[in-house]
């Protein structure tokens, strides 16, 4: 009697400690990840990128005094990051593409106006191909996008 509880006791502990494990592991590797990436575009310490956010696998962070903006997504193994010196540019805004014929959202993109040439500068954020649940994180990004929108053309007009 003693040994089956014993043993039982160690099985609960195995499966309650192994998903923390995991979990643990791979928040750790992605916050290397997104050191390694802020390093890559601080540009030898120009930029310091203070303010971070994530969600739905993708991190937007913002260097405020000196004006740089990084972009990463971490969806299905393909690991992408766009980097925007705000000095650069004028304006930024949202841009919702939808299928033809219908109001469904398919993706969203982040759109710069560079100062000198006028040319748009876009960078993709949400992707329904992404979405493991078509439009399941659709609402969470947009509304995150929209914020950061906001936090953008702060930092620009200052």
């Amino acid at each position: 009697m003693d040994n089956s509880v014993t043993i039982m006791g160690i099985v609960l502990a195995i499966i309650t400690i192994l998903p923390l494990y995991f979990s643990y592991r791979s928040n750790s590797l992605n916050k290397a990840k997104i050191k390694a990436i802020k390093e890559k575009y601080s540009q030898n310490g120009k930029f310091d990128f203070d303010f971070t956010e994530s969600q739905n696998k993708k991190i937007l962070a913002i260097d405020k005094k000196n004006k740089g903006f990084i972009a990463m997504n971490f969806n299905k193994g393909k690991e992408e990051s766009s980097f925007i010196d705000l000095n650069l540019v004028k304006s930024c805004r949202l841009i919702p593409t939808t299928e033809a014929n219908s109001d469904t959202i398919i993706k969203i993109d982040f759109e710069f106006q560079d100062k000198a040439t006028a040319q748009k500068i876009v960078i993709p954020f949400y992707n329904i191909e992404d979405d493991q649940i078509n439009q399941a994180c659709l609402h969470e990004d947009q509304q995150l996008g929209k914020k950061w929108v906001q936090i953008i053309q702060d930092c620009i007009s200052d």
